[in-house]
């Protein structure tokens, strides 16, 4: 764990110029295999006498750099990267649980991850139970025998609700089972969940971190903060019959879920991410603490300019003073509430999807993020697969727009939106 401050950390953590020949700028090592010295070499990295690399769906030097300064920034003892976001929450999960296994999970998740928990992982025999979250109380009243993980977002998207994290810990650590925290939208530069209890955090790396809009992937940091040895999780305390006879807990200590998620989650379901995106998403990691702040100011600057605006119903911040998280932002998002805005449009479902069509630099697409602003219509879109009560406990209405608001200048961001307003 480095003691340096974030923005050192982004733009240094991982990468030792010396054993990487020297070079300055991250290397990519595009290649799906690494030569070992001899057999006996081979044999000690297979059973972890030695650390090294085997193969890239397990583990690769571009990769490395990039998981060493994500846990460096979020604060945990290791992370692992996937190919998605999608695919570390997925792999996260079906790592950590088994068949009659029960999650206990914030009702305003993304739209992807909630089909996953509500329709995808009961396949599988794995359940969740979703509740409000503004009352942390419901996390402990929803905890059944069988639960064996809290699932939240620290910022929820759409919904934008700022949950209090710290009480919500108390629940998981009385329940004893981990804490797992979604921060894709506020990011490490703005909230690291683990100084508030959580014990893993996940991020789709697609999103802020990378910036770009070019590359997929996902992560997953291990705060090392959890008893994976009190009775509930015997995968990681008897011999694995998929990794001959080890026994995690014993073998590896803390670190005992971020080699889990290596040798059975990235060896068994392979949402590796390629070495390429990893460079490319370590470019715009570098950049996050300066590119955040601007997100958040234009993203404050827009939604109270748009709580003026006689097309709009309503407005949705949480560094807006209206804004019924605004006492939570002050605690857990004081630096900047990031680049994401919800308003209402009169006029409804149909009056939305107009302003959608109609902006120029707001693009529409599905994505959240960029250092280019974003516009989309959830409630047709994003959250169509689910009816009406479950788009309502997202946060998500007929009349909602999500804007990702980039880092342009203020004043077009305004004037595109002025202008889209001008066609309803």
């Amino acid at each position: 764990m480095s003691t340096q401050k974030l923005a050192t950390n982004a733009l240094h953590a991982g990468h030792d110029v010396k054993a990487n020949g020297g070079t300055r700028a991250v290397p990519i090592y595009q290649t799906s295999s690494y030569v070992f010295n001899d057999a006996d070499h081979a044999a000690n990295l297979f059973s972890l006498k030695e650390l090294g690399f085997i193969y890239t769906r397990l583990n690769n030097p571009t990769n490395q750099i990039l998981q060493d300064r994500l846990a460096a920034i979020e604060g945990g003892i290791g992370a692992v990267a996937f190919a998605s976001g999608t695919g570390a929450i997925a792999t996260g999960l079906l790592t950590l649980l088994k068949a009659g296994d029960h999650i206990v999970a914030s009702s305003s998740l993304y739209g992807g991850t909630y089909n996953l928990l509500s329709v995808t992982l009961p396949r599988l025999g794995i359940t969740t139970t979703f509740v409000d979250a503004s009352n942390p109380d419901n996390f402990a009243d929803a905890v059944q025998e069988n639960t064996r993980a809290f699932f939240v977002e620290s910022l929820g998207n759409p919904k934008l609700d700022v949950l209090d994290l710290e009480a919500i810990s108390v629940h998981s650590k009385a329940a004893e089972v981990p804490f797992i925290v979604d921060n894709t939208v506020a990011t490490p530069a703005l909230l690291n969940p683990i100084k508030y209890g959580a014990n893993i955090v996940i991020h789709s790396l697609t999103k802020y971190i990378g910036g770009q809009g070019n590359s997929l992937g996902g992560a997953i940091i291990d705060a090392g903060t959890f008893n994976w040895a009190n009775g509930k999780f015997p995968e990681f305390t008897e011999p694995s019959a998929g990794y001959h006879g080890l026994k995690y807990h014993e073998a590896l200590g803390a670190a005992a879920f971020t080699f889990k998620l290596i040798l059975e989650g990235l060896r068994d379901f392979g949402a590796a991410i390629s070495p390429t995106n990893a460079f490319n998403i370590i470019q715009g990691l570098e950049t996050l603490p300066v590119r955040i702040k601007q997100h958040s100011q234009n993203a404050l600057a827009i939604a109270k300019w748009l709580e003026q605006q006689e097309e709009v119903a309503w407005v949705n911040y949480p560094g807006l003073e209206s804004s019924k998280y605004k006492s939570l932002a002050d605690k857990y998002l004081p630096n900047g509430q990031s680049g994401i805005v919800t308003f209402g449009a009169k006029g409804g479902f149909e009056a939305a999807k107009t302003i959608s069509n109609e902006t120029k630099l707001f693009s529409l697409l599905a994505n959240i993020g960029d250092t280019k602003s974003l516009i989309i219509h959830p409630s047709s879109t994003t959250h169509q697969q689910l009816d009406e009560a479950q788009q309502a406990s997202a946060g998500v209405s007929q009349d909602l727009i999500r804007l990702s608001v980039g880092i342009e200048d203020i004043e077009d961001l305004k004037a595109d939106l002025k202008e889209a307003f001008t066609k309803i």
